[in-house]
């Protein structure tokens, strides 16, 4: 079981409009920077990149929405070259796949937020979530719901089962609860663990803050205020602390605890929760130890992940470097440099496919790896809702492969 970087790259402006091309998928090895795949005829901007890992019995599979077009690439991780296009009914402006690949999620700049079965390509809804562009969506962990952030400075919270419920087809979709504390655009959302609802959730914005709410009780626990305008998040999977990014090249480290202090006699104790009116500035930490919890990067961030060890932080940038640092000393280990002239627009860390193209692993190196590892089902989607497709919901299946055991008959003779 190895450990990579999942990277997405997006032309700049200025690269758009040279030979530079557009950007790419790429894997690399997340302790040396090598790299192992890249996948190709992609431009998709920020939060419009999704994937689904691939496990010992069904391939993965990479989306990714397209900035100037009403397309969706489709890629598996098995060939180096697109699977399938899909024709959506406008320019997505953000994406987001369930943990479990069962659905698919877009946003659109008119507000509009698309739900689809993966499998089946069934639109099982669309409605109008916010009134200005829907900026990222996210499902929680247990792919329960799904949550909208948007320009209008809105965080939605939504029932997958809702919108999913035949029932509740001709209705209009109600959000569980809207999050409306932040005041100017959200930039990033973050799941924490837990059974829907009973877990958190971290937004940022423009507005300079990051926010911890309780899905539970639909509340505000803490609000985070920043020097400047914070563009994306990663948390800690224990949520022990998270990195939020400026433009900048600033990360902050907020440690959402505090240390024992035996002089004096505090014992550790957990940061913030006390909901509205709870707000802690970055700004009046003393200098010493602001100073030990930011990390500079240099160049403006674009993309933030933590590895799966909570140990390394990788940090995307304008200019397409990758940089990682460790986190308890915040020394940097290495950058890659392989997409300089391009954006880093998703970043992530995932097990090595056993499926990877020029990869493939040794248990699977007899037979052609679509005949051990087929490749996950994904149906053209829905431009139009059809209540008929939805009766019928024909889906596509992938059925265990049967290993043929010859059965040994011991005859016992007298």
């Amino acid at each position: 079981m190895q450990e990579i970087i999942f990277c997405a790259t997006a032309a700049t402006s200025s690269a758009a409009s040279s030979s530079t091309g557009p950007g790419c998928i790429a894997l690399h090895d997340l302790q040396t920077g090598n790299s192992l795949a890249s996948f190709k005829q992609t431009n998709a901007p920020r939060n419009c990149t999704a994937f689904l890992e691939s496990t010992g019995s069904e391939g993965g599979l990479m989306l990714s929405c397209q900035t100037d077009k009403s397309i969706l690439n489709v890629y598996n991780f098995q060939k180096d070259q697109l699977a399938m296009k899909i024709v959506l009914p406008e320019k997505l402006t953000c994406i987001a796949l369930d943990p479990r690949g069962s659905y698919c999620a877009g946003g659109t700049a008119q507000g509009r937020i698309y739900l689809w079965e993966v499998a089946s390509g069934i639109l099982y809804n669309a409605w109008d979530g916010h009134y200005r562009q829907v900026s990222v969506l996210k499902f929680t962990r247990d792919g329960a719901a799904l949550i909208s952030g948007s320009d209008d400075s809105g965080v939605s919270v939504w029932s997958v089962s809702r919108l999913v419920d035949d029932e509740l087809q001709n209705e209009l979709p109600l959000p569980f609860t809207i999050l409306s504390d932040h005041t100017l655009p959200i930039t990033d959302i973050v799941c924490g663990v837990g059974i829907f609802p009973n877990c958190r959730i971290l937004t940022s914005s423009v507005d300079h803050s990051a926010k911890v709410w309780d899905l539970a009780t639909k509340s505000l626990l803490t609000t985070f205020t920043f020097p400047q305008a914070i563009t994306c998040l990663a948390w800690d999977v224990t949520e022990r602390f998270f990195f939020a990014a400026a433009p900048d090249g600033s990360a902050h480290q907020v440690n959402l605890f505090r240390d024992a202090d035996e002089k004096s006699g505090i014992p550790a104790e957990a940061v913030g929760g006390a909901g509205v009116s709870d707000v802690i500035r970055i700004e009046d930490i003393p200098a010493e130890a602001r100073r030990k919890r930011l990390i500079s990067v240099g160049e403006p961030i674009t993309a933030l992940c933590i590895s799966a060890t909570a140990s390394l932080l990788l940090a995307g940038t304008a200019t397409g470097t990758v940089h990682i640092y460790d986190i308890p000393s915040h020394q940097l280990l290495r950058s890659i440099s392989a997409h300089k002239g391009f954006t880093v627009a998703h970043l992530a860390t995932m097990l090595k496919p056993p499926d990877l193209v020029g990869h493939v692993s040794l248990s699977m190196s007899a037979g052609d790896p679509k005949d051990v590892v087929p490749v996950r089902p994904v149906v053209a989607f829905q431009r139009m809702r059809d209540a008929k497709a939805r009766q019928a919901h024909e889906v596509a299946t992938l059925l265990p492969a049967i290993q043929r055991v010859r059965a040994l008959t011991l005859v016992y003779g007298g």
